[in-house]
């Protein structure tokens, strides 16, 4: 009889795993293009007093895609990178309002009446 082997141990969980890791979560598009690209906010974002916590002393950070950086090189990197590009194009996209998602769930308001019509079955019908 041959050995018998345990295939296929971790049934694909590994990459779900990856894929849920909160440690290199940035913040969402409609964070960063409410909050975040507010002049008044990116000012002070852009200028961040000394912080021991942060990577690069939080003096070297990139606002559209929410990320610290050690160096002002690896910065200016980061801003010719294709990753970077990529966020600024799907910043200039509108954010995704609360009312735009219960639109889609069929919860948001038309601005239709329902009206009455007269007959045998006595149906509302929306005009």
């Amino acid at each position: 009889m041959g050995r018998l082997r345990r295939s296929r141990a971790h049934h694909a969980r590994r990459d779900i795993h990856r894929a849920s890791r909160t440690r290199v979560r940035t913040r969402d598009l409609d964070q960063i293009q409410l909050i975040d690209l507010d002049p008044k906010n990116r000012q002070v974002l852009e200028a961040q007093p000394i912080d021991f916590e942060t990577p690069g002393l939080a003096q070297h950070y990139c606002v559209e895609c929410a990320k610290y950086y050690e160096t002002d090189s690896a910065l200016q990197s980061h801003w010719r990178s294709k990753v970077h590009k990529r966020r600024l194009k799907q910043l200039k996209e509108p954010a995704y309002t609360i009312e735009e998602a219960e639109r889609a769930a069929g919860l948001g308001r038309d601005h239709r009446r329902a009206t009455r019509v007269e007959g045998p079955s006595d149906v509302m019908v929306e005009a």
